[in-house]
């Protein structure tokens, strides 16, 4: 049995996550279990604080001593190579798998942001229910997500890719194979990537005007398994007219942005939010 700790960028299974962040400590200090680790948790921007007190009770009981919540678009913007503590206005768009972080940050701290539930799992839905009513056939999730990467793509092409499919027919309930193409699935996601174009439109209305001028001068960083959706940064310009470029392995950037704050404590500071 597959169990998803977590959903939508919070936990979803209190237990099952619990066995989880065990796992992780035990792996990582071994023997030396009973000097109990420090842990740095990345959460969405928009977390509630009841999901807050559930994560911080998750991380405590599972034996940690300390506990940091940092929230995801800054480690994005460390792990990015984004100088966060620069008073130029910088602007980093996560598209994870649960949720879509945009923020603007400057001085080390969020200036403006905003988090929806929306990413890569709305995605698959996405092409699953388009299969579904286009071709009476029902897929899995891991067939959606397969697609997604195959073939998926933000902008409609002139050259279409095609791919095979094989699903269930909800007629006669059989095997069966289809043949879709880049360009459906373009026409599939195309509502769910209005969403987290819509919120990045709000976050640059809502962010001082010097800022803002920072970032149509410097452009918005794409990061989070998400920004590896063919075309994706062309269709985010289009649509907001600024440039849109990828970070350098955008799918690390929380977790290299992570690795970094727990080098350098002292200077992130501001820039953490802690609880024991």
């Amino acid at each position: 049995r597959v169990y998803r700790p977590l959903k939508d960028g919070v936990i979803a299974d209190f237990r099952v996550t619990l066995a989880m962040l065990r796992y992780f400590i035990d792996q990582v200090c071994g023997f030396w279990r009973f000097l109990k680790p420090e842990l740095m948790i990345g959460v969405p921007a928009g977390i509630t604080s009841t999901e807050r007190r559930a994560v911080i009770e998750a991380a405590l009981k599972a034996g940690a001593k300390q506990i940091y919540l940092v929230k995801e678009p800054i480690l994005s913007a460390i792990g990015a190579g984004i100088p966060i503590n620069s008073c130029m206005g910088h602007m980093v768009v996560d598209i994870g798998g649960g949720t879509s972080e945009i923020a603007v940050i400057s001085l080390g701290g969020i200036v403006s942001c905003d988090s929806i539930r929306v990413g890569g799992d709305k995605l698959d839905a996405a092409i699953s229910e388009y299969i579904k009513k286009k071709y009476n056939l029902i897929i899995g999730e891991q067939m959606a997500e397969k697609i997604k990467i195959k073939i998926g793509t933000a902008l409609y092409e002139k050259e279409e890719k095609k791919m095979a499919v094989l699903g269930r027919d909800l007629v006669t309930g059989l095997p069966r194979t289809i043949k879709i193409s880049s360009n459906e699935i373009a026409e599939a996601i195309d509502d769910v990537l209005k969403e987290i174009i819509q919120v990045i439109k709000s976050v640059l209305r809502n962010t001082p005007p010097e800022l803002s001028a920072d970032v149509i001068n410097k452009g918005i960083i794409l990061c989070g398994g998400g920004a590896l959706l063919r075309n994706i940064a062309e269709r985010i310009s289009q649509e907001i007219g600024v440039v849109c470029s990828l970070a350098e392995e955008p799918l690390f950037c929380v977790a290299k942005g992570t690795g970094v704050i727990l080098e350098n404590l002292n200077i992130y500071k501001k820039s953490i939010l802690s609880k024991r």
